[in-house]
């Protein structure tokens, strides 16, 4: 680790604003690239943003996949990624960070990170994306702790509790550098010959998300870091363009925040045999769109006040008691996660606001606040489809249909959560920020979640890890399109 009060006035060929996955990357590959100084700033007091956090990274063709038997043609991700965003995406930004994956892979493994499995994320999942490596830690933290003892192997320049306060530009509207502030309020520049912006989305500034996000709301919570979406702002601020801006990476259900230590509840309020109903209590979408997590926020935040509740009964604990999950922690489907405990758990929650249990549907409808009979023909109308396997409303596959009929019954107040932000500044396929005449910038790139055009409306989990793949991919390549051009300056 470097300290910042080091830093005073330095000068470096490449400059990274953010060491998160992005960052990280980007600082390793442009060092690998050729250039002879490369400095990264971190405004955090540790380095790894969203990234150290993540499961797994997204890859198409790897070597794991091939010794795996798993076919996932890139030209086939390509198109589902295109056709899943209507085309309203950049499709040479898609497919240079597709066609870079492979390759990624190869090189991380090059550096220590060993793919250890690529599940399916959910049932059915068509081609299996999602790259694991390690056991007993996220996938991202052993992916950032390889790269840091790249960066500190490879001679780059670290700073902590360092932000970068504006880029600097020269005559012709060229990068020259950024003004920095440490913690203690020391403001200096660096001068530097190209600018990489990685510094995360917007999540934590509630004035950009009412402005940019329409599905935003008061009622989801964040549970990635609280980027405040400076990055953003600075390349705004000199001319360049946005796109992309106002995706959520949101997902659903999620409990309130001092209940997130109750493992075995976050897992059976996601169950796709539950019921979920709306706080005037209807129900409003065919449940199993959990196994989708990524889009399962949106029908959430059409309902009153942005909030649900999540219903099952007694013989569905009883049947995870059993069996087992069948969606899993984090949308994987793991069927040795058994739910022996459940019972005590619920019975400790018991009395917490977000939580009901009861013999009567009555007491739920009250505790809920709507009328008995509401909820009543709710239940009733579900069951009679369970009856009959057949989901005539929703379309619920029969599978996942399950009469409410033994009491106790449980009610979990639930909300959409969400863990960052997607897009803002325009890119081109060379990671290159364009201004508002769709010309680059001389000398500045983005990279990962501060950059757009590769995500729209909502996060597409059918190719799952794409984000962390898309932070880690195009990090790479706009570290090593901006060491050839200060190298070329």
């Amino acid at each position: 680790m470097t300290s910042s009060y080091r830093i005073s006035n330095a000068e470096t060929e490449v400059l990274i604003v953010g060491a998160g996955g992005a960052g990280l990357a980007a600082a390793v590959a442009a060092r690998e690239k050729g250039a002879n100084s490369v400095i990264a700033l971190e405004k955090r007091g540790a380095p790894g943003g969203n990234t150290a956090m993540a499961r797994g990274f997204f890859a198409a063709e790897s070597k794991p996949q091939k010794q795996m038997k798993i076919d996932a043609p890139r030209a086939v991700l390509f198109k589902m990624q295109m056709d899943f965003t209507h085309w309203r995406t950049n499709p040479r930004l898609v497919r240079a960070c597709i066609d870079k994956s492979a390759d990624t892979v190869q090189w991380l493994e090059n550096k220590g990170v060993i793919v250890t499995d690529i599940p399916r994320f959910y049932p059915n999942q068509l081609i299996p994306t999602w790259h694991l490596a390690g056991t007993d830690v996220p996938s991202g933290r052993v992916v950032v702790e390889a790269l840091l003892a790249n960066c500190e192997g490879l001679g780059v320049g670290l700073f902590h509790r360092t932000q970068v306060k504006k880029i600097l530009t020269g005559k012709e509207g060229e990068v020259t550098g950024a003004l920095t502030a440490t913690t203690g309020g020391k403001e200096f520049s660096i001068r530097a010959k190209s600018v990489i912006i990685s510094t995360g989305g917007y999540a934590g500034n509630k004035d950009l998300l009412k402005k940019y996000c329409p599905h935003y709301t008061n009622s989801m919570h964040l549970y990635g870091l609280p980027h405040q979406g400076e990055g953003l702002l600075m390349a705004m601020e000199i001319g360049a363009a946005t796109e992309g801006l106002g995706i959520l990476m949101a997902q659903a259900p999620f409990l309130e925040r001092n209940m997130r230590s109750s493992p075995l509840l976050n897992c059976i309020i996601g169950e796709p045999n539950t019921l979920w109903v709306n706080k005037k209590g209807i129900r409003f979408v065919d449940e199993s769109i959990v196994l989708r997590r990524h889009i399962s926020s949106n029908p959430v935040t059409r309902q009153p006040g942005g909030i649900f509740y999540t219903l099952f009964d007694d013989k569905i604990v009883q049947r995870a008691d059993k069996e087992g999950a069948m969606r899993g922690s984090y949308g994987r489907v793991i069927p040795s996660i058994k739910f022996t405990g459940l019972r005590k758990e619920l019975l400790l929650k018991v009395g917490d606001k977000n939580i009901f249990k009861s013999d009567s549907w009555s007491k739920i409808a009250e505790w809920i606040g709507i009328a008995p009979d509401v909820l009543k023909t709710t239940v009733d109308e579900y069951n009679s489809c369970c009856d009959r396997r057949c989901d005539d409303i929703f379309a619920k596959e029969s599978r996942y249909l399950q009469a409410l009929r033994t009491p106790p019954y449980c009610a979990v107040k639930c909300y959409p959560g969400y863990v960052t932000t997607l897009g803002g500044i325009k890119i081109n396929q060379h990671m290159e920020v364009l201004d508002r005449q769709d010309e680059p910038i001389p000398g500045l790139y983005a990279a990962g979640d501060a950059a757009g055009g590769w995500e729209y409306d909502s996060y597409n989990t059918a190719l799952t890890g794409f984000g962390f793949g898309f932070a880690i991919n195009s990090g790479r390549i706009a570290g090593e399109n901006a060491a050839e051009y200060a190298l070329r300056k």
